[in-house]
């Protein structure tokens, strides 16, 4: 299968498996996509390519289906011309897979955060960094914030797709490895569920601002 064909094929299999929900075990997930002629580190390629374009979110233990770009990138796939099965048996999985997405289009596409909601919606710290950045991004550009974003914004424009409490715990590792810098300061108006919304750290105490350390 071209490398193209690949991709779509894993994703929609990480998607069959609930990916979108759930980190799906990397055993389970190779079991499905590798055939008895091939080896996973065949495929080491096109998970990193996957990676690197925001799709899925990597772990030591598994991978899961980004809800935005992964399901884009595996809408994309499905519509392509290009895309087929080769060989003369498909998998059932992949049979069933295809209709229950067919079943489903409108939800998954069209409706990403419907289909996973709360704290499921983001599953790994991959993914919220991820996000957490193109959200900064958006409101330090679209706002001029002169690169310093207030940490309550990002909560809300980010939403129920992530807990409270792994919002925290994320955003505090995005600091612990100098991707982000979180600053104290005092907002304009001092508002208590803005500041409710800010983060408290163990040793500086409530940070209100957040600031990208480009490396």
């Amino acid at each position: 299968m071209t490398s193209k064909n690949t991709s779509t094929r894993l994703l929609l299999a990480l998607w069959d498996l609930g990916g979108t929900q759930q980190e799906v075990k990397k055993g389970q997930l190779t079991k499905r996509i590798v055939s008895k002629s091939q080896k996973v580190a065949d495929y080491q390629g096109v998970f990193e390519e996957l990676h690197k374009q925001g799709a899925i979110a990597i772990s030591k233990k598994g991978y899961s289906l980004t809800s935005g770009k992964g399901l884009e990138v595996l809408g994309e796939g499905l519509r392509s011309g290009d895309f087929k099965f080769e060989g003369t048996i498909v998998g059932t999985w992949a049979a069933n897979a295809l209709l229950r997405w067919i079943s489903q289009i409108d939800v998954a596409v069209t409706g990403a955060d419907v289909l996973v909601n709360g704290k499921g919606a983001i599953a790994s710290y991959d993914e919220f960094k991820s996000v957490a950045l193109e959200v900064y991004d958006k409101l330090n550009q679209n706002y001029n914030l002169d690169d310093l974003v207030p940490i309550y914004r990002i909560r809300r424009e980010i939403g129920d797709r992530v807990s409270r409490e792994d919002f925290n715990e994320w955003l505090l590792e995005m600091q612990e490895k100098d991707i982000l810098q979180l600053q104290g300061g005092s907002l304009s108006d001092s508002d208590p569920d803005k500041l409710e919304d800010s983060i408290t750290t163990p040793i500086s105490g409530l940070r209100c601002y957040a600031k990208h350390l480009n490396s």
